[in-house]
């Protein structure tokens, strides 16, 4: 059967990785709309190989520009939030690949979810700043929302139809490229170093996430949501060679694992072909010589872990603001604005400083993410 996609954020790590599979599937899977957010030229190639119905830019001038370029196809250009509410609502459409970066990924989720879209999701900020509005939308739809991050992938794959008889999740973190490290070391870290993540290819904010912790806070939150367990039953441990990709404990003592290679395309071709398996020509594992090792994860120098936990469990717009925070903090870093530590300091800054709603609507945690980002500008202006 032919599933066809609308992919958001198509032209950054996950999406370019998600045409591969496509690429190697035309006779089981389609295109129908591609959205990105600044790159013209590399969504005008896409468009041009994968010939979509649809595609939607951002900003209004990259739309105007992609027009211009692509006025020898039958290709409709959309821009902004409309143009992603657009794509995922589509009746052609029956997946939504949402590969965006940051919570601008919520609103477009809801929307697909209220379309009855089967939704593969690689943008956890869309479960932390609005969780519980998200798996209210998946019952009332009665579609599947399903994970594209490889350590929630791992966890589905091995859940048990009973999940009444998990004792607790544990998420796998590589550690990043300063794992080990003091924090007197980490003032010195420049971005060029947190870049470099030991085993994946993903974009600039996840891998600078990755290197604070803080993407590890983030999928702990998602995996409360995900899976329906408590905090108290999700552990993280530092599995530097990144093959275990997660485990599953149950109550019998039994715990299941999920092996890989850290190579995003696995868990996005298993959401994308779920609940078949297909077969590819990607690396096969081979464990033979491998060394697995496990370590608790260093908490005092790498406090964003505890940071997301608590804003978990107290819920309401703290996530959503400490997300919002985040995302700020990291792109400062990005250019130069923000040391390293600096990150962590702001975030847990405009946290502490937050006046906690509960249980907002969707309007209620869009000002929520406003408020935070406009205060941690002011917070790292300082």
């Amino acid at each position: 059967m032919m599933k066809t996609l609308s992919i958001l954020g198509s032209t950054g790590s996950i999406g370019c990785q998600t045409l591969d599979i496509v690429k190697s599937n035309p006779d089981k899977l389609q295109v129908h709309a591609l959205a990105a957010g600044k790159n013209v030229r590399a969504l005008e190639a896409q468009v041009r190989i994968f010939r979509p119905a649809l595609a939607v830019m951002m900003d209004e001038q990259g739309a105007r520009e992609l027009k211009g370029l692509l006025s020898d196809l039958p290709v409709k250009v959309e821009q902004g939030m409309q143009g992603l509410l657009a794509a995922v609502s589509a009746p052609e459409a029956d997946t939504v690949l949402n590969a965006l970066s940051g919570r601008i990924g919520l609103e477009p989720t809801l929307k697909a979810l209220d379309a009855k879209k089967t939704v593969a999701l690689a943008n956890k900020e869309t479960l932390v700043a609005g969780g519980e509005l998200v798996m209210a939308a998946v019952a009332r739809s009665g579609t599947r929302l399903l994970p594209v991050d490889s350590e929630h992938s791992a966890v589905f794959q091995c859940l048990e139809d009973n999940p009444g008889s998990v004792e607790k999740i544990i998420l796998t973190a590589s550690g990043g490229p300063f794992r080990g490290w003091r924090q007197e070391q980490l003032a010195q870290v420049r971005a060029e170093d947190a870049l470099r993540h030991p085993n994946w290819d993903m974009g600039a904010k996840i891998t600078i996430d990755s290197a604070t912790l803080m993407n590890k806070g983030l999928e702990v939150i998602e995996a409360h949501y995900l899976f329906g367990v408590d905090y108290n039953e999700i552990e993280v441990v530092i599995h530097p060679q990144s093959i275990i990709h997660s485990m599953v404990q149950y109550k019998d003592g039994s715990v299941l694992a999920q092996l890989g290679r850290p190579d995003m395309r696995l868990p996005i071709q298993y959401a994308l072909s779920y609940p078949e398996r297909w077969e590819n020509a990607l690396e096969r594992l081979d464990l033979v010589g491998k060394n697995l090792t496990f370590l608790e994860p260093d908490l005092s120098t790498f406090p964003a872990l505890v940071l997301a936990y608590e804003a978990g469990k107290r819920r309401g717009t703290l996530p959503a603001v400490m997300n919002a925070a985040n995302e700020v903090a990291v792109h400062a870093f990005l250019e130069g604005k923000c040391s390293f530590p600096g990150i962590y300091e702001s975030v847990s800054s405009v946290c502490a400083e937050h006046k906690v709603l509960d249980s907002p609507n969707l309007e209620t945690i869009l000002e929520a993410d406003a408020w935070a980002r406009a205060r941690t500008q002011e917070v790292l202006s300082r």
